[in-house]
């Protein structure tokens, strides 16, 4: 296996199955990770060029969220009976398929009906691939998922440098959903020539797997996961639109942040095993709380220490996450590792047009007291003001976490004495 220190290696094993397999996992998580980067990075320019309200653009947003969960949600239940290998099959057609439909919009409902089967092939990838690479390194299953979501910061940061460019050289938008077909295209090569092997190392009997959802731990992660992706995901898919008027290119804020995600997720094996994963889980939503502060009063250069602050703080919520539900809820096998996922982007596709609706509200509410100001001005106090509402979902999250940190050694020694035969958490 590769060097645990060299950033954004794909790791050499000795079975090159696994490794072919590992490498078109990425690949497609870079394409799901693009196709946020870039549909954040156009969303001014689909409000100038098709006339859609920042709630319009927050629904079209909502179907990339909502198809995510839809995907893991029936990829969950049907993993074990169609297994890996067909949920990657339709992946790649979602996102052909997706992709080419958005190009070829020509207005509100096209784009709500592409960004929903983009958002069913994403939730696909992940519904896929999370139970393939736990399955295929048992020993290693904490280091490995962690590896494997380096390429959602990673792809971000490669989709928001895409945008920028090509806006700065004033490439349309359609242009620069276009370029993701070609990394679509290598990972279906890639799927369609590869064997994928039987599931051997996870939970399999989907009876055992539903009745292990009501257990009470999971539950519990199950809505904090709705705070935690919406705390993350949300803010990135706004941050074009909530920052564009801040003194700080909104691109360059993305890239920023989520390159330095990409890197703490590389190295967060030696930090989950000293903190433990609800240590780091409660760091996380302390840091995240202080980062969209800090975001919703700063302009200028500042803007970009905000965003690391932030970074830091997010970095760790969703590989983490399922990364605790894998290990401490290992019963609800591929289901469970679905199921959560889904729960985060459905929260996410809820809370997508309300954030658009603060957006406008919050527009109209600084008009109506500011009178005189320019435009920038009012965007700038309406971007603001939205970052404000939501810096609640962190802060909620750090009594939540707080919490199950003071419970943790109830939850350990139930999955490791009852019954649960979830392997003992790793160093990664």
């Amino acid at each position: 296996m590769g060097s645990e220190n060299d950033l954004f290696t794909i790791p050499i094993m000795s079975n090159s199955q696994s490794t072919k397999l590992f490498t078109a996992s990425c690949l497609a998580l870079v394409v799901t990770a693009m196709t946020f980067a870039i549909r954040a990075g156009i969303l001014t320019e689909l409000n100038e060029t098709l006339g859609l309200t920042d709630t319009q653009l927050g629904w079209v947003n909502a179907m990339a969220f909502l198809g995510f969960p839809v995907a893991m949600m029936v990829g969950g239940l049907l993993y074990n009976f169609i297994g890996a290998k067909i949920m990657m099959y339709v992946a790649f057609v979602g996102h052909v398929l997706g992709l080419v439909l958005t190009i070829t919009a020509g207005g509100f409902w096209g784009l709500i009906i592409s960004t929903f089967c983009i958002g069913f092939a994403n939730g696909a990838v992940e519904a896929a691939c999370n139970p393939l690479i736990a399955d295929m390194y048992p020993k290693n299953q904490t280091t490995m998922l962690n590896r494997f979501h380096v390429w959602f910061p990673g792809g971000i940061v490669i989709g928001a440098l895409v945008s920028f460019g090509m806006t700065e050289v004033n490439l349309g938008w359609q242009l620069q959903i276009a370029t993701m077909l070609v990394p679509t295209a290598i990972y279906g090569f890639m799927i369609f020539t590869t064997d994928f092997p039987e599931s051997k190392h996870i939970e399999t009997s989907t009876v055992t797997n539903i009745k292990s959802l009501v257990a009470p731990l999971y539950i519990f992660m199950i809505v904090c996961m709705t705070l935690t992706a919406t705390t993350e995901l949300a803010t990135q898919q706004w941050v074009g639109r909530i920052l564009q008027e801040s003194g700080a290119h909104p691109m360059i804020i993305l890239a920023l942040g989520t390159g330095l995600m990409a890197v703490g997720r590389q190295f967060a094996g030696p930090l989950v095993h000293r903190l433990h994963p609800v240590g780091v889980l409660l760091a996380s939503a302390v840091v995240s709380a202080i980062g969209l502060f800090l975001l919703s009063i700063t302009t200028g250069a500042v803007v970009y220490l905000a965003t690391i602050v932030f970074a830091l703080g997010v970095c760790y919520f969703w590989p983490t996450m399922i990364g605790f539900v894998s290990e401490y809820c290992s019963k609800t096998g591929a289901l469970g590792m679905s199921l959560i996922g889904g729960a985060g982007m459905f929260a996410v596709s809820i809370w997508n047009p309300i954030i658009g609706g603060w957006i406008d509200s919050n527009r109209e509410a600084a008009v109506a007291t500011n009178p005189g100001l320019d435009e920038s001005a009012i965007e700038l106090i309406a971007g603001q003001a939205t970052l404000t509402n939501m810096t609640v979902f962190p802060i909620i999250l750090i009594v939540a976490f707080g919490i199950l940190f003071a419970l943790r050694s109830k939850f350990e020694k139930g999955a490791h004495t009852k019954g649960d035969d979830s392997p003992a958490p790793q160093e990664g």
